[in-house]
């Protein structure tokens, strides 16, 4: 999903106010400026040579891609069902630890920064073992439970604000120069390949249902529930700790550290350490003084309210709404989201490079809002799995070019302040649409009663026509600062 946690990931690798400069480190012989360009094949040929950090960060990427999603795709269902929260308080819930996590990205870099990679990483991790443990033991507090919950959500949140920009900060000092940004690429597709693992062992984790059968053999899930799968999180958070603890040393992180990053102040010595607190912040909110800015990443709030409603609202769905069956592999059916955006991603972006991204956007958002329509027949698996495709496809055409056209837009030593206030739609999407959810939830899908899940998706799918029918009458004007 676009929430993948990839929130912003170019907002965390460019300086908001400074401009980053790259040393070597002493430790290796190469020098800046020996780096050439590389082909594809000898760019990944120097990266899956590449250091042992490197790895290590890939891998604490693949196993929080599991636990994760493993927890957040559950949630909504476990805080309404288990901890007796309600479907409202269980959307607000979600959406409050969903909108914190993008809140604490913003700080988690300077977190990250002030502790360095591997002291971020292993902090992170010990947090999120903390929150994830926490949460699988609310239903054995009586009375207290629904109060762990919350507490174990801002954990959560916490670790994953700190840990998301080390992960691309430690890609950024353990890779060559010239394989930095593909170095980036195989992160993000690792965490995708993390999350696409969680949605299958999830299900045999969580049901009874037969997963394998072969004759008269077969595999019958494990049954442990919800619960058991957030117990699984926890475990799975704590061994990756302890891997990193044992592998990832100071001496690991020292020797493979390709680069260091200094800041440098654009105009001299004291640079805006000059600047009065009223000064700075009138610098750090001057990029919605354009209005061509602001129009483009808040008219994008209605489609994103779609991606808001995968964890919010359509597991409910499929609960109430499907056979036992199918609920019982419901993680399956989520997890052809994140294995369509590792094919397809790359794919597009190389396939679409020199297509207007106005056009790219357009064309992407209309599929997501269109596809939404989908679900309006009623309950069907054919067309939920259509659904899921299709969507799948419209966000993997528009989500990888909405930052390319806001670094645009930005003037010269502004990216970073456009980059990072990029993502304040986001966040309101994620919040907001938590606030109204739970109470959709009951009103056409009641837990008893009679359910009308396609009036349900009929007003959500309207909704989100309002991207792609006003790109389609302000295009002439966002084309104005296309450079292609």
């Amino acid at each position: 999903m676009s929430d993948n946690k990839q929130v912003d990931n170019e907002s965390k690798n460019e300086p908001s106010e400074a401009s980053a400069e790259l040393q070597v480190s002493d430790s290796n012989p190469s020098s800046a400026s020996e780096a050439e360009d590389l082909s594809l094949w000898e760019s990944l040929k120097v990266l899956f040579g590449a250091s042992k950090a490197f790895w290590l960060v890939n891998f604490v990427s693949f196993g929080d891609g599991i636990t994760y999603f493993g927890i957040l795709t559950l949630l909504t269902l476990f805080l309404g069902t288990d901890l007796g929260m309600g479907d409202k308080l269980a959307g607000l819930a979600v959406s409050t630890f969903t909108g914190l996590v993008t809140l604490f990205v913003f700080g988690g870099g300077y977190i990250s920064d002030w502790l360095g990679v591997r002291r971020a990483i292993l902090s992170a991790l010990l947090v999120a073992a903390l929150g994830r443990g926490l949460l699988a033991f609310c239903p054995d507090l009586p009375g207290l439970g629904v109060y762990a919950a919350w507490l174990a959500i801002v954990l959560m949140a916490v670790s994953s604000g700190v840990l998301e920009p080390a992960l691309y900060s430690g890609i950024k000092e353990f890779t060559d120069p010239r394989t930095a940004s593909i170095g980036y690429g195989i992160l993000y597709a690792i965490m995708n390949l993390g999350i696409v693992g969680a949605t299958f062992v999830s299900p045999c984790i969580r049901s009874q249902e037969v997963f394998l059968r072969l004759g008269s053999w077969q595999i019958n899930g494990l049954g442990w529930g919800i619960q058991g799968v957030f117990w699984a999180c926890a475990g799975i958070t704590l061994a990756i700790l302890g891997v990193c603890l044992v592998c990832f040393t100071k001496k690991v992180e020292d020797r493979d550290r390709y680069v260091h990053i200094e800041a440098k102040a654009e105009n001299g010595e004291a640079g805006d350490k000059k600047l009065g607190f009223k000064a700075r912040m009138k610098k750090m909110f001057s990029p919605f003084a354009n209005f061509r800015f602001v129009f483009f990443i808040f008219i994008l709030l209605p489609v994103r309210t779609l991606f808001a409603h995968q964890w919010l609202t359509m597991p409910t769905y499929v609960e109430r709404c499907f056979p036992p069956e199918v609920f019982a592999k419901f993680e399956w059916i989520g997890g052809l989201n994140p294995l369509i955006i590792v094919i397809f991603v790359p794919l597009v972006a190389a396939l679409t490079r020199k297509v207007k991204v106005i056009d790219m956007m357009l064309v992407g958002t209309t599929v997501s809002a269109l596809t939404t329509f989908i679900l309006v027949p009623g309950p069907n698996l054919t067309l939920l799995l259509t659904y899921v495709v299709l969507f799948s496809i419209g966000e993997a055409l528009w989500s990888s070019r909405f930052l390319e056209y806001v670094s645009g837009l930005a003037p010269a030593g502004q990216v970073g302040a456009y980059m990072g206030l990029a993502g304040l739609p986001w966040f309101l999407a994620k919040f907001t649409t938590g606030l109204y959810s739970g109470i959709m939830i009951e009103k056409f899908i009641p837990k008893d009663g009679v359910a009308n899940s396609e009036q349900l998706w009929l007003i959500y799918a309207v909704i989100a026509l309002i991207t792609p029918i006003s790109l389609l009458l302000a295009r002439k004007w966002l084309l104005q600062n296309e450079v292609h």
